[in-house]
């Protein structure tokens, strides 16, 4: 579960003027403003349009991928972004923009790329392509493949890979904070103690000395106290079990960390949509969508219980997801086989289920199109099985598009 809400477009950004460490201003300006001015900074204005488009889209996405991660907050820093290129992006303060970037701006600055199936900005990374090289996109060339014909977004694609898309019209709204406002401490209850109890089951699978807790119920108990002592105590903050803002955005940092949510090649935050058809047996050898997902929810629930093991999601029906069936089976008191029949899917869903029900934050990070749904009347029945990945422009055989 990401440790933050869904992608949006922030009315301002605040850009640190210099290294992360370095004394130097801090400059408050407006997304679209910052946008324009880095684009107006980083390529030429009479470059081919498509070129243009890919490389603000480009820009939009990496300062959106930062606001996501709150990869500077979480580091201890009051902005969101630098304007070194050693880090970020070149922002150059009080400059002049380019008409015809600024317009292109105004026109997509609530677009954005990510890889399809994963909810967070892509990192899109980018370097001029003549003085120096790296693994996303190359200013120069793109406008090469510009002059070539390329569009804007197989431009991208060239340098990003087929596995991309664009959101479009995402939301503006203030700069979001993870972070409750006030301590979590023994006896809190809500969305913000779901929240970290989540991050810390993720956290624990790479540093197994921080019990996980279970269940993931938005009550701040005693598992989950001994929990966040273990986690400070192992990151040298002061032990006293209560997540104030120092704990909570070490937790965010290490959280971005494990996944490489700000990084070009990530794990990433994924998200699936559920059809709910009658079930088929999934057995070893058996391979396709309906595999992928079961292999999703066993990963979802093997984050909160010690003795599911976790899976790959890539719709092979191999010997780990039925070693894992089988320690789903167990623990949920059926037959031992290792066969995916209905029973055993009703008790997948069924944890699965408890797991999203109880966790709150979970409907502040995926839109409500996007969670699972039952059809209405069979709202406690349990027995229908997943189907497909959702990506942008998929249609719900219960109508409307996301």
């Amino acid at each position: 579960m990401p440790p933050i809400v869904t992608p949006y477009i922030p009315q301002y950004i605040t850009v640190h003027m210099g290294t992360p460490d370095a004394d130097a201003e801090n400059v408050t300006v407006s997304f679209p403003d910052y946008i324009k001015n880095v684009a107006s900074s980083e390529i030429y204005p009479t470059w081919e349009p498509s070129a243009i488009r890919a490389n603000i889209l480009a820009i939009i996405s990496f300062a959106l991928n930062r606001v996501y991660t709150e990869f500077y907050p979480s580091r201890g820093y009051p902005f969101q972004i630098t304007a070194s290129t050693a880090y970020d992006q070149k922002f150059i303060k009080g400059r002049n923009v380019f008409e015809n970037i600024s317009q292109i701006v105004d026109e997509i600055f609530n677009t954005y790329i990510r890889r399809t199936g994963f909810i967070e900005p892509l990192s899109a990374k980018f370097c001029n392509g003549t003085t120096s090289t790296c693994d996303g996109l190359s200013q120069w060339g793109s406008q090469a493949l510009a002059e070539q014909g390329y569009n804007s977004i197989q431009i991208l694609r060239n340098y990003y890979g087929d596995d991309i898309e664009l959101v479009t019209n995402a939301p503006v709204m203030k700069v979001q904070i993870s972070y409750p406002g006030t301590p979590l401490r023994r006896g809190s209850t809500g969305a913000s103690v779901v929240q970290m109890q989540a991050m810390l089951n993720r956290i624990s699978g790479d540093y197994p000395a921080i019990p996980k807790i279970w269940p993931v119920d938005g009550i701040f108990g005693e598992s989950t106290e001994q929990s966040v002592r273990r986690f400070q105590q192992i990151f040298n903050l002061t032990p006293d079990g209560i997540v104030g803002n120092a704990t909570w955005y070490k937790m965010v940092y290490l959280y971005v960390g494990i996944l490489d949510l700000a990084e070009l090649i990530s794990q990433g935050q994924t998200f699936y949509r559920v059809n709910y058809n009658t079930p088929d047996s999934l057995s070893e050898g058996d391979t396709g969508e309906g595999v992928r997902v079961i292999q999703y929810l066993l990963a979802v629930v093997s984050e909160f219980y010690n003795n599911i093991p976790r899976v790959a999601v890539d719709g092979v029906f191999g010997p780990a997801t039925r070693n894992a069936v089988i320690a789903l089976q167990r623990l949920a008191g059926l037959s031992e086989t290792g066969v995916m029949d209905e029973p055993t899917w009703q008790a997948l869903y069924r944890i699965y289920a408890g797991i999203t029900d109880a966790t709150a934050a979970y409907s502040n990070v995926i839109p409500e199109e996007y969670r699972p749904q039952l059809p209405p009347g069979e709202a406690t029945s349990l027995t229908q099985f997943p189907g497909q990945t959702l990506s942008l422009g998929d249609s719900d055989t219960r109508g409307g598009t996301t």
